[in-house]
């Protein structure tokens, strides 16, 4: 039932091409698109720009989603620390990830400095508020068992609140992720000489409409797998749940 939707897109794609309904330079017929497409496989240029693209998001992610997670263990563990930092943080929170760039460009210039901040403000909100939720979340018995175990601060932050938290954490590795990539779309659109964002840019500017919708296919591609790693990695990190684990 979900190829229903993408194989009726395609027919009306290719209905709408075939008669005429939008010059060919808007609305290239999709064999058009695959020829092209094809042709930037064989040639090596869409796994180019493709790596250059997640090399960056990797970056960026790891360093926005390590800092969410310290941050939010912070808040959620803290409420004097929850209770300062918030109100700022939300304030923060609020600005759209694309609205930063003009004032990092002027800091940072163009670079891949300027990038990976971008990338790495997208993964840093989303952890840290459900990483934040996912611990004040544990129930408090749950902190009385490993109490009454002696276990030291750190065996419970180990073995009770951060498994009790996990559902939540890797619903902020999910947001985060999907909020990386998108601001890395959109700073390479903005600032970038190479990268999937660099080729929508250049295939519109060239007017090239079927390299924009090669590039645009590889988008929608790649983030959906990356979801579904998160998917299996999340199944796996959790077997326990279902009691796979030993």
């Amino acid at each position: 039932m979900a190829l229903v939707l993408p194989f009726g897109l395609l027919l009306a794609w290719w209905i709408a091409s075939s008669r005429g309904w939008l010059p060919e330079q808007i609305l290239p017929s999709p064999a058009y698109v695959y020829s092209t497409a094809l042709e930037m496989i064989v040639s090596g240029e869409i796994f180019y720009h493709a790596g250059v693209s997640l090399r960056r998001v990797v970056i960026g992610f790891l360093f926005g989603a390590l800092a969410g997670l310290t941050l939010g263990m912070a808040m959620g563990l803290s409420r004097r620390v929850d209770d300062y930092v918030r109100p700022l943080f939300l304030a923060f929170a609020q600005i759209p990830t694309l609205g930063w760039i003009p004032l990092l460009m002027l800091i940072f210039g163009i670079g891949e400095t300027l990038k990976i901040i971008v990338i790495a403000k997208g993964a840093l909100v989303p952890m840290t508020i459900n990483t934040a939720a996912g611990i004040r979340a544990v129930p408090a018995r749950f902190v009385e068992v490993g109490r009454a175990l002696r276990f030291s601060r750190l065996q419970t932050l180990r073995l009770i609140v951060l498994p009790g938290a996990a559902p939540s954490i890797f619903t902020g590795i999910r947001y985060g992720l999907t909020h990386s990539w998108t601001a890395l779309v959109g700073v390479e659109l903005l600032a970038s000489s190479e990268g999937l964002g660099y080729l929508l840019v250049w295939g519109r500017q060239m007017f090239w409409l079927d390299v924009v919708i090669v590039a645009m296919i590889a988008v929608g591609v790649i983030g959906f797998l990356m979801d579904k790693g998160l998917d299996a990695s999340e199944i796996y990190v959790q077997r326990w749940k279902h009691g796979e684990g030993d």
